[in-house]
Order: structure tokens, then sequence, then C-alpha cells
């Protein structure tokens, strides 16, 4: 198992990590999920031992591991782009490694065979790394990461250069040779799509701090903060002011506060105080169109088509779903589901 306990780093003077602490059990996939330039890689090369924590400690097995060289942590790694050896044909590629090691002929050709096997690449053994394709060229590069039998695998956003279509084929070949090689990992990268796609347990991490962890369901369905509820695409983050009578003042209209808010006095923070401030979230399937009449209302900014459905965006950026398209620049009134509004820290 990989602990990591309060890792502290700075760049150029000014924190980048701030006390990180987390688990990765036996056989378990986390994601580190996070936007640009929060950290996320250099955690991960922390781990790797290619660069050292300032302050914290990095564990394997319950033996402090900081100090180790990364050669001997026998932690593999791949990133976005391959770092394949172009003049190396696909065996030695895979097998650079293992003779690093100073394994034998037979147990080099055994292993190579059976990493590529793992990744669909049988009979690729002689081909140049430079004719492969973006996709097959990353599945070496798994290939060569599985075959010194790895305690932990470490990817560093390694889908980014790839395409759509391919991206999304490649994530359900990694997950299945993640469950089948039952190799402990850890994924990094921005993209909602793939940290839900592999993850056991995702990881938001922004300003330097895991902001949110849990379940993909769980971090989706539960969202702490309005930050994380933005970055996660999981609706409409709105602000408002609470009134009287357990109403929040919006701008497209007057919304009943969550009824849990409204049970249980002060469960995210103290007891509810006229004209505070408040953030919910109102996700675009809890939202249909009303008549003129409605208390809710907006007007239509833009009309986005999306495969089987119409994206609606009303002035202010309020967003929700149709099956067919109203005009930009009409009026609607909004009928929402005032039971599926959730409160957000702030």
């Amino acid at each position: 198992m990989l602990i990591l306990s309060n890792i502290h780093k700075t760049y150029e003077g000014k924190p980048l990590l701030k006390g990180i602490s987390l688990e990765v059990g036996e056989g378990e996939t986390i994601c580190l999920l996070g936007p640009s330039g929060g950290g996320k890689t250099t955690l991960l090369r922390i781990i790797a031992g290619l660069e050292n924590a300032e302050d914290g400690e990095v564990s394997w097995n319950r033996k402090d591991i900081s100090s180790v060289p990364p050669h001997k942590r026998n932690f593999g790694l791949i990133f976005q782009d391959y770092a394949l050896f172009p003049h190396l044909n696909v065996f030695d590629n895979v097998a650079f490694g293992l003779k690093m090691q100073k394994l034998g002929r037979d147990e080099i050709h055994q292993r190579v065979i059976k990493s590529l096997q793992q990744v669909d690449l049988l009979g690729f053994e002689t081909r140049r790394v430079t004719d492969l394709s973006g996709g097959e060229q990353q599945r070496v590069a798994l290939a060569r990461a599985l075959a010194p039998r790895p305690h932990l695998l470490l990817f560093d956003e390694p889908l980014g250069a790839l395409d759509r279509k391919l991206r999304e084929y490649l994530l359900a070949e990694l997950r299945s040779i993640l469950q089948e090689s039952g190799v402990p990992a850890i994924y990094v990268t921005h993209d909602q799509e793939e940290a839900f796609t592999l993850a056991d347990r995702v990881l938001l991490l922004h300003n330097g701090e895991i902001v949110q962890r849990g379940t993909p369901a769980e971090v989706y369905a539960h969202p702490h903060s309005g930050w994380v509820a933005e970055f996660l695409g999981a609706g409409n983050v709105v602000q408002g002011k609470i009134l009287m009578d357990d109403l929040v003042e919006t701008f497209f209209g007057t919304v009943k506060m969550p009824v849990e808010e409204r049970q249980a006095e002060g469960t995210l923070s103290a007891p509810l105080r006229v004209q505070a401030s408040v953030t919910l979230l109102i996700r675009p399937q809890d939202v249909r169109i009303g008549d003129l009449s409605s208390p809710l209302r907006g007007t239509v900014k833009d009309i986005i088509f999306q495969q089987d459905r119409y994206k609606v965006v009303l002035k202010g950026g309020f967003y929700f779903y149709l099956s067919d398209p109203v005009n930009v620049g009409e009026e609607i009134g909004l009928k929402i589901k005032m039971g599926k509004i959730q409160r957000l820290a702030e």
C-alpha cells in the first residue's frame, strides 16, 4: 500500500502542494483530477522519486521510501509523450527495463511476450515504434511499464494527445488491463470522463489541496463546493440571498431553500440568516419550461445542438436541456424541481 502523509512543495516561492495525504490500496485505481497547473504532475513525480517533497513522507508497505531512488521503487511510469526509444523496435522497447535489471534472456522474452499480450500487441515485436499509431505507441509504453511487474503504475495524462474516439477505446482497454493485472495505479488527468471511467476513487486537487475524495458516483452526486460542482459540470452553480420563509433570491427569480437545510438547521454551516449569501446547485435535468406567468424566467442567449437534445443557455449562464429548440432572444418561464436543489459550501 502507498501512503502519502502531509506532502508539501513550493514552486517559485509559492505553495504548490499544501499537506497532501492519501492512500492507495491493493489493486485500487485512484485518479487525481484537477485543472492544469494545480500540482498533480508534481505530486506524481514526488511519488515516483523524480522530485523531493519539502515536507512529508512517502511510504510503501509502511516503509518510508522518500530517500529511495526512482529505479529502486519499482513504480511504472506512463507519460503523454510515450517516451519510447525511436531507434528500438517494439520488443526492445518493452525489454529495456528488464535488461537494466540484468534478467536472463528467457525471462526477458517471457515477460515481454506476456506484456504485449496484455495490451493486445502480439505480433508487433519487430515493428519500429516510429511506424506505429499514437494509440499503439501508448500501448507499447504501457507494456514496457507492466513488464518489470511494478508495485504501482503512475499515469501522467497518458491519453491527452489522442483523438476522442481513440481515447475512448483506450480508456476501456486500460480499465480492463488494470482490473486483470491487479496492479494499483494513480492516474493524473484534468478530464472528468477519464477519471470517472477508470477510478475506484477520485481525488479532486485544487490550489494545492485535495478538496474532495470519494467514488465517482459519490463525488458527482454530492459535490462539496461550488468549485467542485462547476469543475465536474454537475449543473448550474447559482449564487443567491436568503429571504424570509426559507426562500432564496437569485438572478432569475426566487427558489426555495433545499429541504434538508430547512429541516436541519445549520447542516453545512451556522443557522440560516436572512440576507446571508448561499450557493446552490441546480442540475439541468431538473429544469423544464414553464409559462411566462412563472416567477422564474430568463431570456434565451444560445441554443446548442448536442446529438439527441438541445442545450438552452439563458443570459446569465443558466442552462438546461430540451428535446426541441426554442428561439434565441425568446423570454421563457422555468419550472424547477425544488426538492432536487442542493446547497453547496461557499
